[in-house]
Parts: C-alpha cells; sequence; structure tokens
C-alpha cells in the first residue's frame, strides 16, 4: 500500500490519499476526538501528538494539525503508518451503526430556490472544494442568505473567507438571483475552539 499526500490551500491541513476508498458516500468531519466515537481509523489518528481535527472524504483523509509550531515533518510518519497499518487490518472505517454527514442531496420540503442552490452546491462546488481537501454543508436559506458549514481544510483555511466570498457568493448570485449572500456557519465546539 502506497499513501500518497497533496498540499491544500490550508497550510495546517493535509490530505492523505490511501489509493482506496474511504468512505462508500458522503464525507465525515471529527472536530477532535469526542467526535471520532463511531471510527477506529478517527480514533486511532487522534492519538497521534499534533492532529487537531480529521476528515473523511470519498477516496482521501485530510489531517489538520494543531498549529504553525506543529511540524508536518513530524507528524506524517505517524499518520501513515497509522493509515497503512489501518487498512492492512481489514476493519472498518466507520462503524455501521453511524452516517456520513448530510449532504446537499434535495428533499421533497425544499421550494424551487433551495432546490437549485443544492443543486449547485452538489454539481459545481463542492467537487471543487474537496479537491482541496475539504467540503461544503448546506444548513440553510433565509431571507436571501444562503448558511454552509465548511468542513476539512476549509475550517481553519486563511483562504476560506474569499473561497465562501469570492467563490461561492459570486457562483450562486450568478445562478440564481435570489441569492444575496452566502454565510458560514459553525457548530457551537467549533466557536469554544476558536476562543
Amino acid at each position: 500500500m502506497f499513501v500518497q499526500t497533496q498540499d491544500t490551500p490550508n497550510p495546517n491541513s493535509l490530505k492523505f490519499l490511501p489509493g482506496r476508498a474511504v468512505l462508500d458516500s458522503g464525507t465525515m468531519n471529527f472536530a477532535g476526538p469526542h467526535d471520532a466515537y463511531c471510527s477506529p481509523l478517527a480514533r486511532q489518528l487522534f492519538r497521534i501528538d499534533g492532529v487537531k481535527s480529521v476528515f473523511f472524504g470519498p477516496d482521501f483523509i485530510t489531517i489538520t494539525k494543531a498549529g504553525a509550531e506543529m511540524e508536518w515533518k513530524v507528524i506524517k510518519p505517524d499518520v501513515f503508518a497509522t493509515i497503512m497499518d489501518f487498512f492492512t487490518s481489514g476493519l472498518p472505517v466507520v462503524n455501521d451503526d453511524s452516517k456520513p454527514n448530510p449532504d446537499t442531496a434535495p428533499s421533497d420540503e425544499d421550494d424551487e430556490v433551495v432546490a437549485m442552490i443544492k443543486e449547485l452546491l452538489d454539481t459545481r462546488i463542492r467537487p471543487t472544494v474537496q479537491e482541496d481537501g475539504g467540503d461544503v454543508i448546506f444548513r440553510g436559506f433565509e431571507d436571501g442568505v444562503v448558511k454552509l458549514k465548511l468542513q476539512g481544510s476549509c475550517t481553519s483555511c486563511p483562504s476560506s473567507i474569499v473561497t465562501l466570498k469570492s467563490g461561492i457568493q459570486n457562483m450562486l448570485q450568478f445562478y440564481i438571483p435570489e441569492v444575496d449572500a452566502v454565510e458560514q456557519v459553525k457548530d457551537e465546539d467549533e466557536q469554544a475552539a476558536e476562543v
């Protein structure tokens, strides 16, 4: 097994490509060890000193390190070993009772504007953001404002606001005139971690 790495726009995040499927569908974000109860792999990765968060995509794992003082050359060998050992063990990446994050799949309750927003997110925006080791999850549309949650390498990326405003907001406004703005929403534990 050969694990490759790929840089992300976030200097504190690195994308690891194990050369096989990580998740069958969707994505999963683990902001800290307390979130990793449903994933044996995530639990093992959090045992590595310096690992701040773990994000699973369809065929990649994004690791975000604790900060600039922690160097990748110290963390990478442990991450490589953990990923290789895990995939040779045959254990499931996530337990059967856990579900990947709800993605942007349309539902019957969506009005026409929300359905168009979800369609654009799913077909145009999420694939690009996932290339950079992250994801965007739809959290709502109210009074012309689209609410999105950034995950993976995007959560603490210096360029995430530019991505949100220049990239995502401009595209949504171009195709959907009802969209006035795009805002990032954060969970309570993410806000507490920033303090």
